[in-house]
């Protein structure tokens, strides 16, 4: 028989699945948002909704030479975190106290979405280039888990 994945084994692939769904060139991300064990919005990069993605007309940040974690304005898309902050306000359901399992730690800008969105601990597994992310997110006192699977047993 198998052993039953924990809670945050469950939720890291699930993060994991969603972010099959990236249209960016660079890097796929994927980010879940629960509270009380259930899922309450996912979210992906990509492009707002409507516009082309980057699949179809090219990497802006390649183009213009940006190396990641710099200049995020100079994206087309929105970060998976951002995009699970969106769907939850857009079908009205509070974030606050909810906790984030993402691919990715969250850059500097989604950090400080998570903190204004009340979330109170993050489950990440892959690093990003941005220690004032990190530095903010323990100075709001969000619990900043990084996931490593061969750790966890699974």
């Amino acid at each position: 028989m198998q052993a039953r994945p924990s809670w945050d084994q469950y939720f890291m692939d699930i993060a994991l699945l969603v972010s099959s769904r990236s249209t960016c060139l660079r890097r796929h991300v994927g980010a879940v948002l629960v509270f009380d064990k259930q899922i309450i919005a996912t979210g992906y990069n990509g492009v707002a909704r409507g516009l082309k993605h980057c699949t179809e007309v090219g990497c802006l940040r390649e183009q213009l030479g940006i190396p990641s974690g710099e200049r995020h304005e100079m994206c087309r898309g929105i970060h998976a975190e951002q995009n699970a902050i969106i769907q939850a306000a857009l079908h009205g359901v509070s974030t606050k106290g909810a906790t984030l399992y993402c691919t990715h730690q969250p850059c500097i800008l989604c950090s400080k979405m998570l903190i204004n969105a009340g979330i109170k601990k993050v489950v990440f597994q892959g690093e990003y280039p941005d220690p004032l992310a990190r530095e903010m997110l323990l100075e709001a006192d969000i619990e900043l888990v990084q996931w490593n699977s061969e750790e966890q047993g699974t």
